[in-house]
């Protein structure tokens, strides 16, 4: 939830950014609200739209991702406190308190707004102006309009005012410029913390009244009365705030604006600049989602030992084409799945389109052995056909889970990498950081000195889950590094890895920042990543 919150935030800051430099001048209305209805729909959806698999696939994508991970995200922060206090959690349930009050106030102030303007037209009374129901406000506030319905104090116009206030007003009616308030409204409400919601916003206000004095203007009423009716309006105080009003500060950019030159109709073309953009933003976010989420990085692979008797004749020479096609359980086809077929002395990669299918040619001279994987982005749960001419065979791939070998172990017998990684127990790597922001204690004699750096431990989780040989790959201090070494040692015991079934001993490393903080500052706790040595 945070991250989504975040990302949207920064999408819109971007986004307001790129309106100001490339459409704020212009004088495509119309456009200028597609484009901003558009900034808030791709914040608000882009950050849920899922290409993990595409960035996965592709080789630049996935190193800035790998490296993303490696250096952006947190590691564990030990603070100078003599006793450890988790103040992060404390801030920010605080800091969610916060927030969803003030959403729930923003949130009442605008259902009392949008009953104000109810209330109004239903104590109004009201007058047929051809198509057009007025209604007719009790004293002399400032002409307005919420959704088709107008309100206007007649007595306070002439005849001439009055006829440009409807037109005006029925601009906003006709074309539905409420709904785009009112979209504009929730959005500075649930972004009530990014002031670039806010002057979002304030662009899609100012718009919307472009839009109705060009209407005005096109009707051939004369400009500079029009405009001197604008400055005559400009004291009265409007009778609501959700609406559309007919002199909405500040009339200087309206009047500015209605002297400006139209934009060559060449200018539009710009507007083609916003899809790279959003393009942008959708791989920038899985990239990020793809980092934090470190399973995406392990594919789960199924593999088939032999390819089938049925489908290879033994006395098969040559080339021969072999017919595949993914389906899932329930008969659908599975699209971009890799199929990697390693013979005697070599290794084929193939993969599915978005059939589900593709044609695997193998050379069957002289073949003795062959073994195919297949990786799906969706695990094991499919179905693998194989056919040749009218001979079809059908594995159920669940049956057939595999994993490819790892790298041998050590002399000592201790792997790096293996099938299932040793787990923290009773919830991972989150139980792990909670633990060591509970137990570790920033040595006094390091204090006294005010050494601070980061202290890198390896470990060895043990076939019973218990830790042995922890020992410092990178120190700073030798009261650091003794603690960065105690706190690892006396972890509880781990969930051990497995390997072929079976629990084996793998190495792991921890980085633990030991950072001094001033006392009177609240002390900071950073979250630790848990990754294994490569």
């Amino acid at each position: 939830m945070v991250a989504y919150f975040l990302k949207v935030n920064v999408a819109i800051v971007l986004f307001y950014a790129f309106y100001r430099l490339f459409f704020y001048k212009d004088t495509f209305f119309g456009w200028h609200r597609t484009a901003l209805l558009c900034f808030f729909a791709v914040s608000a959806t882009v950050p849920l739209l899922n290409i993990q698999t595409w960035i996965m696939e592709q080789a630049p994508t996935a190193a800035m991702a790998n490296l993303y991970a490696s250096v952006v995200l947190p590691e564990l922060t030990a603070d100078a406190a003599s006793a450890p206090a988790d103040w992060k959690s404390i801030l920010s349930e605080y800091a969610n308190i916060a927030y969803w009050g003030m959403v729930a106030l923003l949130m009442i102030r605008l259902i009392m707004q949008l009953a104000g303007i109810i209330h109004l037209a239903c104590r109004c009374r009201k007058i047929q102006i051809g198509n057009t129901s007025i209604h007719l406000l009790p004293k002399a506030d400032g002409p307005f309009s919420f959704f088709h319905w107008i309100f206007i104090h007649p007595s306070s116009h002439t005849e001439e005012e009055f006829n440009e206030i409807l037109t005006h007003e029925q601009t906003h009616a006709r074309q539905w410029h409420s709904i785009d308030v009112i979209i504009s409204e929730l959005v500075c409400i649930f972004c009530w913390c990014n002031p670039f919601a806010w002057l979002m916003k304030r662009e899609i206000r100012t718009n919307l009244e472009y839009m109705a004095d060009a209407r005005v203007l096109e009707n051939g009423y004369d400009s500079k009365t029009y405009q001197y009716h604008l400055l005559g309006l400009s004291h009265q105080k409007a009778a609501a705030t959700i609406y559309n009003s007919f002199n909405v500060l500040p009339l200087k950019k309206r009047i500015k604006m209605m002297n400006k030159k139209r934009t060559k109709e060449i200018g539009r073309t710009k507007y083609l600049m916003f899809l790279p953009l959003a393009a942008l933003l959708l791989i920038v976010s899985n990239i990020e989602t793809v980092a934090r989420n470190s399973e995406i990085w392990i594919p789960a692979l199924t593999a088939i030992e032999e390819l089938p008797l049925s489908i290879i004749s033994p006395e098969q020479k040559g080339e021969t084409t072999f017919h595949v096609t993914i389906v899932d359980k329930q008969g659908k086809v599975v699209p971009n799945v890799k199929i990697q077929t390693k013979l005697t002395e070599q290794l084929l990669n193939f993969k599915t389109g978005k059939d589900g299918k593709v044609d695997i040619t193998l050379d069957m001279s002289g073949l003795k052995h062959a073994t195919m994987y297949a990786t799906s982005p969706t695990g094991n749960n499919f179905i693998f056909l194989l056919s040749r001419g009218e001979n079809t065979c059908t594995i159920n791939m669940d049956e057939h889970q595999y994993t490819p070998p790892a790298p041998a172990p050590d002399e000592n017998g201790i792997f790096e990498i293996v099938e299932h990684m040793p787990e923290f127990p009773d919830g991972g790597v989150s139980a792990l950081m909670e633990y060591l922001r509970e137990n570790i204690k920033y040595p006094e004699a390091a204090m006294k000195k005010g050494t601070q750096g980061r202290v890198i431990v390896q470990f060895v989780v043990e076939k019973d889950g218990s830790i042995a040989n922890a020992k410092v790959l990178h120190g700073v201090d030798p009261e650091l590094d003794k603690e960065a070494v105690r706190i690892v040692s006396v972890m509880p015991k781990w969930k051990p890895g497995m390997q072929r079934g079976q629990a084996v001993n793998v190495k792991y490393t921890v980085p633990i920042m030991f950072r001094l903080q001033k006392p009177e500052k609240i002390p900071a706790v950073r979250n630790a990543t848990v990754a294994p040595t490569k």
